[in-house]
């Protein structure tokens, strides 16, 4: 994760996360009351609105102050937006990194290549079930960006106590997660 995102979910500069924290909230929640159409036309309308606004003031500024300071958003306008052939074929590699991963990872999961990683694979779909009856696509959204903004910080503020109840959980699952190897023939792990 680059620097600038990490500063920005640690709350380095407050103004900055509020800002991004409060926008992404705002859309997320609108999109459960309004579909994405509506929602995509509003922030539209209202980002033209902000910059005609700003366009006619400037003009009439310029035509009172006989000034000719010419067109508000020029630097904008000339900046280079295109991306490169360099940057599509670098993003295209890392996607294809990450599907090839997945597909790989999937393959091995649904086709039984390890027993335990399997039956752990059907025990969180078995529990995502549970989830998906409970909440929506939207509401797991809304959550994680809650959780993306507070849990880094307070794991930075706690991060003695957090870790030494991760690792008494950590003991107890490998403990169970142990005998239950013994106990399934077949289902030892392989030594790497």
């Amino acid at each position: 994760m680059g620097a600038a995102a990490i500063d920005l979910l640690y709350w380095r500069n407050v103004k900055q996360s509020g800002a991004v924290f409060s926008s992404v909230l705002l859309l997320l929640f609108s999109l459960t009351q309004f579909s994405v159409v509506s929602v995509g036309a509003y922030l539209a309308l209202a980002a033209l609105s902000a910059t005609i606004s700003f366009r006619i003031y400037k003009s009439v500024l310029q035509a009172v102050q006989k000034t000719d300071e010419g067109h508000p958003f020029k630097a904008y306008l000339e900046m280079e937006i295109a991306l490169s052939q360099d940057q599509i074929s670098k993003y295209a590699d890392k996607i294809l990194l990450y599907s090839n991963t997945c597909m790989k990872e999937l393959r091995r999961l649904f086709l039984v290549q390890d027993l335990v990683d399997s039956l752990k694979f059907a025990v969180l779909m078995w529990l995502l079930t549970y989830v998906g009856a409970l909440f929506n696509g939207l509401t797991l959204l809304i959550l994680a960006v809650v959780s993306m903004f507070t849990l880094p910080v307070v794991y930075e503020k706690h991060q003695a106590q957090i870790d030494q109840y991760v690792g008494l959980i950590r003991t107890q699952v490998n403990s169970v997660v142990g005998k239950i190897q013994a106990k399934i023939p077949g289902a030892k792990r392989k030594e790497e």
